[in-house]
Protein backbone atom coordinates (compact mmCIF):
# COMPACT_ATOMS: atom_id res chain seq x y z
CA UNK A 1 0.00 0.00 0.00
CA UNK A 2 1.27 3.73 -0.81
CA UNK A 3 -0.46 5.40 2.92
CA UNK A 4 0.26 9.35 2.79
CA UNK A 5 0.34 10.11 6.85
CA UNK A 6 -0.87 14.15 7.24
CA UNK A 7 1.21 15.68 9.96
CA UNK A 8 4.99 16.97 11.39
CA UNK A 9 4.98 16.74 14.71
CA UNK A 10 6.79 13.43 17.60
CA UNK A 11 2.89 11.63 16.98
CA UNK A 12 3.40 11.56 13.49
CA UNK A 13 7.37 10.43 13.51
CA UNK A 14 5.83 7.91 15.82
CA UNK A 15 2.96 6.55 13.50
CA UNK A 16 5.73 6.70 10.41
CA UNK A 17 8.09 4.62 12.32
CA UNK A 18 4.88 1.83 13.48
CA UNK A 19 4.12 1.83 9.75
CA UNK A 20 7.34 1.34 8.10
CA UNK A 21 7.38 -2.06 10.56
CA UNK A 22 4.47 -3.32 8.33
CA UNK A 23 5.03 -5.39 5.56
CA UNK A 24 2.00 -4.09 3.79
CA UNK A 25 3.38 -0.64 3.37
CA UNK A 26 5.40 -0.44 -0.02
CA UNK A 27 5.90 3.55 0.50
CA UNK A 28 5.41 5.96 3.15
CA UNK A 29 4.79 10.21 2.38
CA UNK A 30 4.52 12.14 5.37
CA UNK A 31 3.24 15.97 4.45
CA UNK A 32 4.91 18.07 5.90
CA UNK A 33 7.17 15.92 8.30
CA UNK A 34 10.42 16.96 9.93
CA UNK A 35 14.08 16.22 9.89
CA UNK A 36 13.56 12.31 12.11
CA UNK A 37 10.41 11.50 9.65
CA UNK A 38 12.66 12.32 6.50
CA UNK A 39 15.10 9.23 7.69
CA UNK A 40 12.78 6.78 7.48
CA UNK A 41 10.18 8.18 4.82
CA UNK A 42 9.96 10.79 2.25
CA UNK A 43 8.31 14.30 3.08
CA UNK A 44 6.47 16.57 0.90
CA UNK A 45 5.98 20.36 1.40
CA UNK A 46 1.68 20.13 1.56
CA UNK A 47 -0.97 22.51 3.24
CA UNK A 48 -2.28 19.54 5.15
CA UNK A 49 -5.71 21.85 6.28
CA UNK A 50 -6.31 22.34 2.41
CA UNK A 51 -8.98 19.68 1.85
CA UNK A 52 -8.77 20.17 -2.26
CA UNK A 53 -4.57 20.17 -2.12
CA UNK A 54 -4.60 17.24 -0.12
CA UNK A 55 -6.95 14.88 -2.71
CA UNK A 56 -4.85 16.31 -5.50
CA UNK A 57 -2.10 15.11 -3.83
CA UNK A 58 -3.24 11.76 -2.84
CA UNK A 59 -4.44 11.02 -6.32
CA UNK A 60 -1.50 11.98 -7.79
CA UNK A 61 0.80 10.06 -5.73
CA UNK A 62 -1.83 6.91 -5.89
CA UNK A 63 -2.40 6.92 -2.40
CA UNK A 64 -4.27 3.98 -0.98
CA UNK A 65 -4.43 5.32 2.74
CA UNK A 66 -3.95 8.57 4.65
CA UNK A 67 -3.74 8.50 8.56
CA UNK A 68 -4.58 12.39 9.80
CA UNK A 69 -2.25 12.80 12.56
CA UNK A 70 -3.40 16.31 14.16
CA UNK A 71 -6.51 17.92 15.13
CA UNK A 72 -6.86 21.02 13.05
CA UNK A 73 -7.09 19.25 9.61
CA UNK A 74 -9.45 16.81 10.55
CA UNK A 75 -11.53 20.27 12.30
CA UNK A 76 -11.28 21.76 8.57
CA UNK A 77 -13.36 19.01 6.95
CA UNK A 78 -10.00 17.19 5.16
CA UNK A 79 -11.04 13.13 6.04
CA UNK A 80 -14.72 14.54 4.66
CA UNK A 81 -12.97 16.40 1.18
CA UNK A 82 -11.04 12.74 0.97
CA UNK A 83 -13.78 10.50 1.63
CA UNK A 84 -15.73 12.74 -0.76
CA UNK A 85 -12.95 11.52 -3.37
CA UNK A 86 -13.53 7.70 -2.46
CA UNK A 87 -10.11 7.66 -0.89
CA UNK A 88 -9.85 5.42 2.89
CA UNK A 89 -8.68 7.83 5.10
CA UNK A 90 -8.66 7.13 9.18
CA UNK A 91 -9.95 10.27 10.84
CA UNK A 92 -13.20 11.89 11.98
CA UNK A 93 -15.31 14.50 9.96
CA UNK A 94 -15.38 17.32 10.63
CA UNK A 95 -18.78 17.17 12.37
CA UNK A 96 -17.42 14.72 14.59
CA UNK A 97 -14.49 16.25 15.20
CA UNK A 98 -16.58 18.48 17.42
CA UNK A 99 -15.40 16.47 19.83
CA UNK A 100 -12.82 18.33 19.87
CA UNK A 101 -13.13 21.47 18.27
CA UNK A 102 -15.54 22.54 20.76
CA UNK A 103 -15.82 21.79 24.26
CA UNK A 104 -18.94 23.31 24.69
CA UNK A 105 -20.43 20.98 21.92
CA UNK A 106 -18.91 17.83 23.91
CA UNK A 107 -20.66 19.14 27.02
CA UNK A 108 -23.66 19.09 25.46
CA UNK A 109 -23.20 15.43 23.80
CA UNK A 110 -22.21 14.41 27.51
CA UNK A 111 -25.91 15.62 28.85
CA UNK A 112 -27.30 13.98 25.93
CA UNK A 113 -25.80 10.68 26.51
CA UNK A 114 -25.93 10.76 30.44
CA UNK A 115 -22.10 10.87 30.69
CA UNK A 116 -20.11 11.95 33.43
CA UNK A 117 -18.25 14.82 33.74
CA UNK A 118 -17.75 18.15 35.23
CA UNK A 119 -20.54 20.52 36.12
CA UNK A 120 -19.98 23.48 34.14
CA UNK A 121 -21.17 26.71 32.07
CA UNK A 122 -20.68 27.80 28.65
CA UNK A 123 -20.71 31.75 27.99
CA UNK A 124 -19.72 34.60 25.13
CA UNK A 125 -18.84 37.35 27.19
CA UNK A 126 -17.17 37.82 30.15
CA UNK A 127 -19.28 39.49 32.52
CA UNK A 128 -21.42 36.22 32.75
CA UNK A 129 -18.34 34.16 32.89
CA UNK A 130 -16.44 36.15 35.82
CA UNK A 131 -20.42 36.19 37.55
CA UNK A 132 -20.31 32.43 37.70
CA UNK A 133 -16.89 32.04 38.92
CA UNK A 134 -17.97 34.00 41.68
CA UNK A 135 -20.99 31.67 42.85
CA UNK A 136 -19.41 28.95 42.02
CA UNK A 137 -15.40 29.98 43.46
CA UNK A 138 -12.05 28.39 43.04
CA UNK A 139 -10.49 26.55 42.30
CA UNK A 140 -11.65 26.87 39.44
CA UNK A 141 -11.29 25.53 35.33
CA UNK A 142 -11.45 28.21 32.92
CA UNK A 143 -11.15 26.73 28.83
CA UNK A 144 -11.07 27.97 25.47
CA UNK A 145 -13.82 26.22 23.61
CA UNK A 146 -11.78 26.09 20.21
CA UNK A 147 -8.61 23.99 19.47
CA UNK A 148 -6.00 26.33 21.11
CA UNK A 149 -2.64 23.54 20.56
CA UNK A 150 -3.63 21.99 24.13
CA UNK A 151 -2.97 25.65 25.93
CA UNK A 152 -6.32 27.08 26.48
CA UNK A 153 -7.06 25.51 29.94
CA UNK A 154 -6.49 26.96 32.98
CA UNK A 155 -6.52 25.61 36.29
CA UNK A 156 -7.40 28.79 38.65
CA UNK A 157 -6.73 28.65 41.80
CA UNK A 158 -8.29 31.71 43.04
CA UNK A 159 -11.11 33.58 41.85
CA UNK A 160 -8.80 36.77 40.51
CA UNK A 161 -6.84 34.04 38.49
CA UNK A 162 -10.42 32.64 37.07
CA UNK A 163 -10.91 36.25 36.32
CA UNK A 164 -7.72 37.21 34.88
CA UNK A 165 -7.98 33.86 32.65
CA UNK A 166 -11.31 34.87 31.68
CA UNK A 167 -10.67 38.71 30.44
CA UNK A 168 -6.88 37.18 28.57
CA UNK A 169 -9.41 34.53 26.78
CA UNK A 170 -12.32 37.21 26.05
CA UNK A 171 -9.04 39.65 24.69
CA UNK A 172 -7.79 37.17 22.42
CA UNK A 173 -4.86 35.24 24.14
CA UNK A 174 -5.96 32.04 22.29
CA UNK A 175 -7.19 33.71 19.37
CA UNK A 176 -10.29 32.49 18.12
CA UNK A 177 -10.63 29.78 20.46
CA UNK A 178 -11.19 32.11 23.09
CA UNK A 179 -14.01 33.54 21.69
CA UNK A 180 -16.25 31.29 23.46
CA UNK A 181 -15.37 29.97 27.00
CA UNK A 182 -16.46 26.92 29.05
CA UNK A 183 -15.84 27.03 32.77
CA UNK A 184 -15.79 23.56 34.77
CA UNK A 185 -16.16 22.52 38.16
CA UNK A 186 -12.68 21.26 39.37
CA UNK A 187 -12.32 17.54 39.81
CA UNK A 188 -10.25 15.97 41.84
CA UNK A 189 -8.62 12.70 41.30
CA UNK A 190 -5.90 11.42 38.96
CA UNK A 191 -5.74 12.00 35.34
CA UNK A 192 -5.36 9.18 32.53
CA UNK A 193 -5.64 8.74 29.04
CA UNK A 194 -7.88 6.17 27.06
CA UNK A 195 -7.81 5.25 23.33
CA UNK A 196 -10.33 3.47 21.81
CA UNK A 197 -10.77 2.96 17.51
CA UNK A 198 -14.48 3.59 16.61
CA UNK A 199 -15.51 2.65 13.15
CA UNK A 200 -19.20 4.05 13.44
CA UNK A 201 -20.36 1.11 14.57
CA UNK A 202 -17.74 -0.93 16.46
CA UNK A 203 -15.46 0.40 19.56
CA UNK A 204 -12.13 -1.05 20.22
CA UNK A 205 -9.56 -0.12 23.10
CA UNK A 206 -6.26 -0.04 22.29
CA UNK A 207 -4.80 1.12 25.26
CA UNK A 208 -4.16 3.74 28.30
CA UNK A 209 -1.30 6.01 29.25
CA UNK A 210 -0.80 8.97 31.20
CA UNK A 211 1.16 12.66 30.38
CA UNK A 212 2.50 14.98 32.34
CA UNK A 213 0.90 18.55 31.16
CA UNK A 214 2.66 20.83 33.43
CA UNK A 215 6.08 22.20 32.66
CA UNK A 216 7.36 22.21 35.98
CA UNK A 217 8.68 18.84 37.93
CA UNK A 218 6.16 17.92 40.33
CA UNK A 219 3.80 18.45 37.84
CA UNK A 220 3.98 21.99 38.93
CA UNK A 221 3.72 25.41 36.94
CA UNK A 222 2.41 26.26 33.19
CA UNK A 223 0.36 23.58 31.36
CA UNK A 224 2.24 22.37 28.04
CA UNK A 225 0.92 20.21 25.54
CA UNK A 226 2.56 17.52 27.50
CA UNK A 227 6.62 16.94 28.66
CA UNK A 228 6.24 13.51 28.93
CA UNK A 229 4.29 10.04 29.19
CA UNK A 230 4.19 6.28 30.03
CA UNK A 231 1.84 3.51 29.06
CA UNK A 232 -0.12 1.15 30.29
CA UNK A 233 -1.76 3.70 33.13
CA UNK A 234 -1.74 2.12 36.19
CA UNK A 235 -4.70 4.23 38.02
CA UNK A 236 -6.43 3.10 34.45
CA UNK A 237 -7.54 -0.95 35.46
CA UNK A 238 -9.65 -3.14 33.44
CA UNK A 239 -12.56 -2.13 35.69
CA UNK A 240 -12.51 1.30 35.63
CA UNK A 241 -11.97 1.18 31.65
CA UNK A 242 -15.11 -1.47 31.17
CA UNK A 243 -17.05 1.73 33.35
CA UNK A 244 -15.27 4.36 31.05
CA UNK A 245 -16.59 2.67 27.86
CA UNK A 246 -19.87 1.72 29.33
CA UNK A 247 -21.11 4.91 31.05
CA UNK A 248 -18.74 7.61 28.62
CA UNK A 249 -17.28 6.09 25.32
CA UNK A 250 -19.96 3.68 23.98
CA UNK A 251 -23.04 6.28 25.29
CA UNK A 252 -21.19 9.23 22.75
CA UNK A 253 -20.87 6.98 20.08
CA UNK A 254 -24.39 6.19 20.13
CA UNK A 255 -25.02 9.57 20.51
CA UNK A 256 -23.34 10.97 17.48
CA UNK A 257 -24.84 8.26 15.54
CA UNK A 258 -28.03 9.37 16.41
CA UNK A 259 -27.41 12.93 15.14
CA UNK A 260 -25.87 11.57 11.52
CA UNK A 261 -22.17 12.16 12.76
CA UNK A 262 -21.22 8.57 13.43
CA UNK A 263 -17.35 8.40 14.72
CA UNK A 264 -14.60 6.75 12.34
CA UNK A 265 -10.65 7.06 14.18
CA UNK A 266 -9.30 7.42 17.10
CA UNK A 267 -11.27 8.83 20.13
CA UNK A 268 -9.03 9.62 23.06
CA UNK A 269 -10.65 10.00 26.30
CA UNK A 270 -9.23 12.50 28.81
CA UNK A 271 -10.24 10.81 32.54
CA UNK A 272 -10.51 11.72 36.02
CA UNK A 273 -10.16 8.79 38.16
CA UNK A 274 -11.90 9.13 41.79
CA UNK A 275 -12.68 6.51 44.56
CA UNK A 276 -12.86 3.99 40.42
CA UNK A 277 -15.05 5.87 39.26
CA UNK A 278 -14.15 7.82 35.88
CA UNK A 279 -15.58 10.96 34.56
CA UNK A 280 -14.50 12.68 31.51
CA UNK A 281 -12.06 15.80 31.06
CA UNK A 282 -12.07 16.14 27.39
CA UNK A 283 -12.16 13.67 24.20
CA UNK A 284 -9.69 14.36 21.57
CA UNK A 285 -10.40 12.99 18.10
CA UNK A 286 -6.84 12.08 17.18
CA UNK A 287 -3.99 10.01 18.74
CA UNK A 288 -2.57 12.39 21.92
CA UNK A 289 1.17 14.12 21.60
CA UNK A 290 3.31 12.63 23.18
CA UNK A 291 0.75 9.71 24.35
CA UNK A 292 1.10 8.48 21.00
CA UNK A 293 5.08 7.99 21.13
CA UNK A 294 4.69 5.21 24.07
CA UNK A 295 1.27 3.82 22.29
CA UNK A 296 2.86 3.06 18.84
CA UNK A 297 6.12 2.14 20.61
CA UNK A 298 4.38 -1.04 22.53
CA UNK A 299 1.68 -1.37 19.14
CA UNK A 300 4.92 -2.00 16.58
CA UNK A 301 3.88 -3.31 13.81
CA UNK A 302 0.18 -4.03 13.99
CA UNK A 303 -1.08 -0.35 14.69
CA UNK A 304 -1.22 -0.29 10.94
CA UNK A 305 -3.44 -2.79 10.32
CA UNK A 306 -5.53 -1.83 13.13
CA UNK A 307 -5.84 1.76 11.72
CA UNK A 308 -6.50 0.13 8.60
CA UNK A 309 -9.31 -2.03 9.79
CA UNK A 310 -10.98 1.15 11.34
CA UNK A 311 -11.10 3.05 8.55
CA UNK A 312 -12.93 0.18 6.52
CA UNK A 313 -15.66 -0.84 9.27
CA UNK A 314 -14.04 -4.12 9.97
CA UNK A 315 -13.24 -3.23 14.12
CA UNK A 316 -15.32 -6.26 15.10
CA UNK A 317 -13.48 -8.27 13.51
CA UNK A 318 -9.71 -6.87 14.75
CA UNK A 319 -7.74 -7.87 17.78
CA UNK A 320 -4.99 -6.05 19.99
CA UNK A 321 -2.06 -7.77 20.98
CA UNK A 322 -0.45 -6.74 23.46
CA UNK A 323 2.91 -7.60 25.34
CA UNK A 324 2.95 -7.03 28.95
CA UNK A 325 5.18 -4.05 28.58
CA UNK A 326 5.40 -0.77 29.38
CA UNK A 327 6.95 2.20 27.29
CA UNK A 328 7.48 5.79 28.54
CA UNK A 329 8.78 9.11 26.31
CA UNK A 330 10.61 12.24 27.97
CA UNK A 331 10.04 15.13 26.13
CA UNK A 332 12.89 17.36 25.01
CA UNK A 333 11.56 20.97 25.02
CA UNK A 334 13.10 24.59 23.91
CA UNK A 335 14.79 26.53 27.02
CA UNK A 336 11.46 29.29 27.84
CA UNK A 337 8.51 26.59 26.47
CA UNK A 338 5.47 27.00 26.91
CA UNK A 339 6.09 30.57 26.99
CA UNK A 340 8.50 32.33 24.03
CA UNK A 341 11.38 30.30 22.92
CA UNK A 342 14.14 30.80 20.60
CA UNK A 343 14.44 29.00 17.31
CA UNK A 344 17.18 27.85 15.22
CA UNK A 345 19.81 26.13 17.24
CA UNK A 346 21.94 23.06 16.64
CA UNK A 347 21.15 19.83 18.79
CA UNK A 348 24.07 17.29 18.70
CA UNK A 349 24.49 13.49 20.16
CA UNK A 350 21.65 12.65 18.21
CA UNK A 351 23.66 10.17 15.51
CA UNK A 352 24.75 7.56 18.10
CA UNK A 353 21.31 7.11 19.73
CA UNK A 354 19.94 3.92 19.39
CA UNK A 355 17.16 3.12 16.69
CA UNK A 356 15.17 -0.55 17.40
CA UNK A 357 11.72 -1.70 19.01
CA UNK A 358 12.82 -0.70 22.33
CA UNK A 359 14.06 2.88 21.96
CA UNK A 360 13.63 5.41 19.41
CA UNK A 361 14.18 9.33 19.45
CA UNK A 362 11.25 10.75 17.53
CA UNK A 363 11.36 14.03 16.68
CA UNK A 364 8.72 16.88 17.17
CA UNK A 365 9.60 20.21 16.13
CA UNK A 366 13.22 19.87 13.74
CA UNK A 367 14.73 20.66 10.72
CA UNK A 368 18.12 19.62 9.07
CA UNK A 369 20.05 22.82 7.75
CA UNK A 370 23.42 22.26 6.23
CA UNK A 371 23.57 18.61 7.81
CA UNK A 372 22.81 19.45 11.33
CA UNK A 373 19.43 18.91 12.74
CA UNK A 374 18.26 22.08 14.38
CA UNK A 375 15.20 23.48 16.75
CA UNK A 376 11.92 24.75 15.29
CA UNK A 377 9.61 23.73 17.79
CA UNK A 378 8.63 24.32 21.94
CA UNK A 379 8.44 20.62 22.40
CA UNK A 380 11.64 19.18 19.82
CA UNK A 381 12.36 15.70 20.65
CA UNK A 382 10.94 12.51 22.11
CA UNK A 383 12.98 10.20 24.11
CA UNK A 384 11.10 7.10 23.68
CA UNK A 385 12.10 3.24 25.36
CA UNK A 386 10.01 0.42 26.86
CA UNK A 387 11.14 -2.46 28.84
CA UNK A 388 9.62 -5.15 30.99
CA UNK A 389 8.81 -2.58 33.91
CA UNK A 390 7.84 0.86 33.75
CA UNK A 391 11.67 1.63 35.58
CA UNK A 392 13.70 -0.31 32.92
CA UNK A 393 11.68 2.18 29.89
CA UNK A 394 12.30 5.37 32.07
CA UNK A 395 16.32 4.17 31.99
CA UNK A 396 16.03 3.68 28.45
CA UNK A 397 14.72 6.55 28.10
CA UNK A 398 16.76 9.06 30.13
CA UNK A 399 20.39 7.20 28.62
CA UNK A 400 19.04 8.74 25.48
CA UNK A 401 18.20 12.11 27.06
CA UNK A 402 22.01 12.19 28.68
CA UNK A 403 23.54 11.84 25.22
CA UNK A 404 21.73 14.41 23.03
CA UNK A 405 24.38 18.01 23.71
CA UNK A 406 21.60 20.79 23.46
CA UNK A 407 22.19 23.48 25.86
CA UNK A 408 19.16 25.50 24.62
CA UNK A 409 17.09 22.82 25.79
CA UNK A 410 15.70 21.09 28.96
CA UNK A 411 13.47 17.95 30.23
CA UNK A 412 11.56 16.92 33.20
CA UNK A 413 13.57 14.19 34.94
CA UNK A 414 10.61 12.99 36.99
CA UNK A 415 8.48 11.60 34.27
CA UNK A 416 6.49 8.83 35.36
CA UNK A 417 6.97 9.56 39.51
CA UNK A 418 3.12 8.80 40.29
CA UNK A 419 3.85 5.28 39.36
CA UNK A 420 7.20 4.94 40.23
Amino acid sequence: MNILILGSGGREHALAWAVMQNPKCDRLIVAPGNAGIAMIAECAALDIEDGGAVVTFAEENSIDFVIVGPEAPLAAGVADRLRDAGLLVFGPSAEAARLEASKSFTKEICDAANAPTAAYGHFTDAEAAKAYVRTQGAPIVVKADGLAAGKGVIIAETVAEAEAAIDDMFGGAFGGAGAEVVIEEFMQGEEASFFVLCDGTDVLPIGTAQDHKRVGEGDTGLNTGGMGAYSPAPVLTDAIAQTALDQIIKPTMAEMAKRGAPYQGVLYAGLMIENGQPRLVEYNVRFGDPECQVLMMRLGTQAMDLMHACAEGRLAEARVNWADDHAMTVVLAANGYPGSYEKGSVIGGLDGLPEDSFQMMFHAGTTEQDGKITATGGRVLNATARGATLQEARDRAYAMVDQVNWPEGFCRRDIGWRAL
